[in-house]
């Protein structure tokens, strides 16, 4: 198996570090990128930022809603 093989550019290694938040990657996908961001010195900024992202979203689909029962509001 030649390493070309798992040789990503940058772009390939964000839309697979993209996809990656909707699905898991197979196998060759996941060492090749792998392999990228050991390489790398852009692409791990990159993905500390969808990192950062996903547990933003999270914390704000966890937050109360703020129209249910605000004070000032006139419900209860």
């Amino acid at each position: 198996m030649k390493f070309t093989v798992l040789r990503r550019t940058c772009k390939q290694a964000a839309a697979l570090l993209v996809a990656r938040e909707d699905r898991a990657l197979n196998l060759p996908d996941t060492v090749a990128l792998r392999l990228h961001l050991m390489a790398c010195k852009a692409c791990p900024q990159f993905e500390n930022q969808i990192l950062t992202m996903r547990k933003a979203m999270a914390q704000w689909r966890q937050a109360p809603d703020e129209t249910d029962g605000e004070a000032g509001t006139g419900q209860p």
